[in-house]
């Protein structure tokens, strides 16, 4: 496959500007026709023609100023439409013609579901129409959206303007948005949908619209999505003072989408799993991710939207901003701990393991074949830890100095993170220079901690402690320099004692580590004093801090952040495991079941807390502290662990579980803490059968989801009979349901079991189950490769074959999907030899199939190059 990159050092600002966009698009599924009128004008001083992006278009005609340009004046090929004009300001009218319903990539418009939608985001426009498709063209658009009345709603970007019949069975709904715009936030949906209306007056008294629209039957399902609109928007104005700038505010929600969401202005299209929910159908995470991601795109309208990218090298400066934006929200909604928990397995997991593979990127990249591959965990996750980090430094009132900045510069403009990096930098005294090396180097850097103790004559005892920082070799970049790192730390005895430095590096509870190391001393009356390092997870990096049971149990008994003391009990799971991993079939000490006793019992009453200890390091968690890793003994020493786990501490946590209240179901953040905690400990009885009644008990009685999936996720544990049953249960309550089905197939995909293959290739038979649906192939395919980690590596292959030989056919039909659903094999470089040698196989044919997708080659292509570093 011959393939060009594009280079971020390359940019070039666009040769000409587009001031106005009218739209005339009458839908039909087979020969929809857009008529494109623009306002051309030459930026700048050359004789260069015209190019205009386009993919998968008819054109039918084209004309400069209402005269038709004959075969010598433009040339056209599969991607791109060159016009020769030496005219430096002119309309150009373009008519072409596509096919929504033959658009299975679900990229520009397609048809799915009895409705046309958009997802124009990277590069998807230019599969609508011939355009400058690409971030840093503004335009003011206008739309005419034309269909049959069989199909009533007819949405796009803005404020209507104009609506009306053109005859008995056709109608029309005209859009003007008065906020120039790059095309990537254009926005078409049509179809007919139950409707939920309110209305929000902002700050100023400015009345506001809200409409959300979900599938017919499902309206109940859209409230909570609704009442989540209103509280962002109102957080947004508290926090940052941000009003919403147009009449009206839509959602629409739909079920066939590559993404979660998309913040086209004034339009936002979501996945459906993003909007409907209630306690019947959808989880406590459900309802978190909701609001989570509603309050995401809403964000977007200030932080992507009136200020957007320059290039889509710049994509964190939208998404990683409105990732920590969002976050915040969510912390202020719900819970500030629980948050962060959540964020930090993100980056545990999956950032993590980006960081170590051939994907590895900056959070601003360099260098790109596909942009749809950099909507990652580093560019989002990563990102958003980059501006917290900023938010640590600078502190609240500094930040949002630097944000009103942000705005006041760029509103209505494409810019860079650098013009982030300088509004930030106007709101502080610190030399950030240094920071923003953050944005340029890729890689987690690992702070490696040294403690010694000395007596002295007088009774005290000096403690000399010294912080190291080094970044890894990554796959882009072999040398690394020392980045500026914000190091939160805290200094405790084993009575709860705090300590400080000698120097004064440590500054309300944070040190900042700009050199290769920084040193510093404390004087105690004690040998035994703990340094809690990377608290609250202040930098997105690895610790090494050599600590015994004892410390670790410090941490948790008088850390002051409960994050920290969540950490500490982490850390002791981790290590646990890492000595079954060595001696299998040894047995954990009775002083660590005493330590942990002693944790559960200091943490009766504080639910949220106890059931986040409870929770045992994930498998792709283990793996970022480890290499060479071999899955069977990594798989078996977890399991084991957890059976340990379960026999030793079997009374204290039958004590904890029935002590929770039952009581009818409420979204509030006490009665998720007590469901999170009852499920958690749930899932460590069920590995003991005497506990199987008490699994099926509650599969039985629950009256919401989330109870009633805790069950089956903790039946996983029980006898496959049990299983089954419940499934078999489940599936016949829940067969309408399309959103709900999918927590069921991806139940089956997740379970340890030998027929696996057989079970997921019926799976793909189910009557509702359709490659062309994401969701779907997610819940089946995604859940078997990311989080069926025993299965997926087998140690003949099988697993990765299994997932090979189905992306050679989803790749055919959904490129983006497939390009993630490949992300587990590219992440080959942690494996012992015998996983590699299977992995990097099963890449070679992906990479040797005629027609892949620039999606997957540019992963695969990276992947197995990486084998030259």
């Amino acid at each position: 496959m011959s393939v060009q990159a594009k280079r971020r050092a390359d940019y070039q600002p666009p040769a000409f500007l587009i001031a106005t966009v009218d739209l005339h698009i009458t839908l039909h599924p087979k020969q929809t026709k857009v008529i494109s009128t623009l306002s051309v004008s030459r930026s700048g001083v050359h004789d260069e023609p015209l190019v205009l992006d386009g993919d998968n278009l008819a054109l039918d005609s084209i004309a400069i100023n209402g005269k038709p340009l004959s075969s010598d004046d433009y040339t056209v090929t599969d991607s791109v439409l060159t016009i020769n004009t030496h005219l430096n300001e002119f309309v150009l009218n373009i008519t072409n013609t596509i096919a929504p319903e033959q658009n299975k990539a679900l990229e520009g418009l397609y048809l799915s579901g009895g409705a046309y939608c958009t997802q124009c985001e990277a590069e998807g426009f230019r599969r609508i129409t011939y355009f400058m498709d690409r971030p840093d063209v503004l335009s003011v658009y206008t739309v005419t959206v034309v269909a049959d009345k069989s199909i009533p709603m007819l949405l796009a970007n803005g404020n209507p303007v104009d609506k009306g019949d053109i005859d008995t069975n056709t109608h029309f709904v005209k859009w003007h948005d008065p906020h120039p715009k790059p095309c990537y936030l254009f926005a078409l949906v049509a179809g007919d949908f139950d409707l939920l209306t309110d209305s929000y007056t902002t700050t100023s008294g400015k009345q506001v619209a809200l409409e959300l629209y979900v599938d017919k039957g499902k309206k109940s399902q859209g409230v909570f999505a609704l009442e989540s609109l209103k509280r962002a928007m109102k957080w947004d104005e508290d926090v940052f003072g941000l009003e919403y700038d147009l009449d009206i505010y839509m959602i629409v929600a739909v079920d066939f989408f590559n993404m979660g969401a998309m913040e086209n202005k004034g339009l936002n299209v979501f996945n459906s799993k993003f909007v409907l929910a209630d306690q019947k159908s959808a989880t406590d995470d459900d309802f978190f991710n909701v609001e989570s991601v509603i309050a995401h795109e809403y964000f977007h309208n200030w932080t992507g939207n009136r200020v957007t990218c320059r290039d889509w090298f710049q994509l964190s400066l939208k998404e990683g901003l409105t990732v920590f934006r969002d976050q915040q929200f969510s912390a202020d909604m719900t819970s500030a701990l629980s948050n962060r928990i959540k964020h930090v397995r993100v980056m545990r997991e999956h950032q993590f393991a980006e960081d170590a593979s051939a994907m590895s990127h900056p959070i601003r990249p360099d260098e790109v074949i596909e942009m749809n591959n950099f909507y990652t965990v580093t560019v989002y996750d990563k990102g958003a830890e980059v501006i917290r980090m900023f938010h640590t430094l600078l502190g609240p009132e500094g930040f949002r100095r630097g944000m009103d900045e942000y705005f006041r510069r760029h509103d209505g403009q494409a810019v860079t993170c650098d013009d982030f990096i300088a509004a930030m930098q106007s709101a502080t005294d610190l030399d950030l220079t240094q920071f923003t090396r953050w944005y340029s180097q890729s890689g987690t850097p690992v702070i490696s901690v040294q403690h010694s103790a000395e007596a002295e004559h007088n009774g005290n005892v000096k403690h000399s402690f010294t912080l190291s920082q080094h970044t890894p070799a990554t796959s882009d970049q072999k040398e690394k320099r020392p980045l500026y790192i914000p190091i939160n730390i805290e200094i405790v005895d084993n009575q709860g004692n705090s300590y400080t430095d000698n120097e004064s590096l440590i500054q309300n509870g944070m040190i900042i580590l700009k050199d290769a190391s920084a040193h510093f001393t404390v004087d105690a009356k004690t040998t035994d004093l703990t340094p809690v390092v990377l608290g609250n997870f202040s930098a997105p990096a690895k610790v090494e801090n050599p600590l015994d049971l004892n410390s670790l149990l410090t941490i948790f008994k008088h850390a002051r952040d409960p994050f920290n003391r969540w950490d500490a009990m982490q850390t002791l799971y981790d290590r646990c495991i890492k000595q079954l991993e060595e001696s299998p079939g040894s047995a954990i000490s009775n002083d660590i079941w005493n330590g942990i006793r002693q944790a559960i019992a200091l943490e009766q009453t504080n639910l949220e807390l106890l059931g986040e200890c409870l929770v045992i390091p994930s498998f792709e968690t283990l793996c970022q502290s480890r290499s060479n890793i071999s899955v069977s003994a990594l798989s078996k020493a977890r399991n084991a662990f957890c059976d340990q786990f379960a026999q030793a501490l079997e009374g204290e946590l039958l004590q904890v579980f029935n002590n929770i209240e039952r009581s009818a179901y409420r979204y509030t953040q006490e009665a998720i803490n007590q469901r999170r905690c009852k499920n958690v400990v749930l899932a460590h009885l069920a590995r003991l059968p005497q506990h199987e009644g008490t699994v099926i008990a509650q599969f039985d009685n629950a009256d919401n989801m989330t109870d009633t999936l805790g069950a089956l996720r903790s039946a996983q544990h029980c006898s496959s009979a049990v299983f089954d049953s419940l499934m078999a249960k489940f599936e016949e309550t829940w067969n309408h349901d399309p959103l709900v089905l999918d927590k069921w197939f991806a139940l089956h995909a997740t379970q340890n079991r030998d027929d696996i293959f057989a079970t997921i290739t019926m799976l793909c038979e189910h009557p509702q189950f359709a490659m062309s649906n994401p969701n779907r192939v997610r819940s089946v395919i995604g859940s078997f490769a990311f989080y069926n980690s025993e299965r997926f590596h087998a140690t003949d292959g099988s697993g990765y074959k299994f997932v090979t030989d189905y992306l050679l056919k989803l790749d055919a039909v959904n490129p983006q999907v497939a390009a993630r659903i490949v992300t587990p094999l590219t992440q080959w470089q942690g494996f012992a030899s015998e996983h590699q040698v299977h992995m990097k196989q099963q890449l070679g044919r992906l990479l040797n199939h005629k027609g892949l997708s620039k999606d997957l080659f540019e992963k695969v292509s990276k992947s197995l190059a990486y084998d030259k570093h």
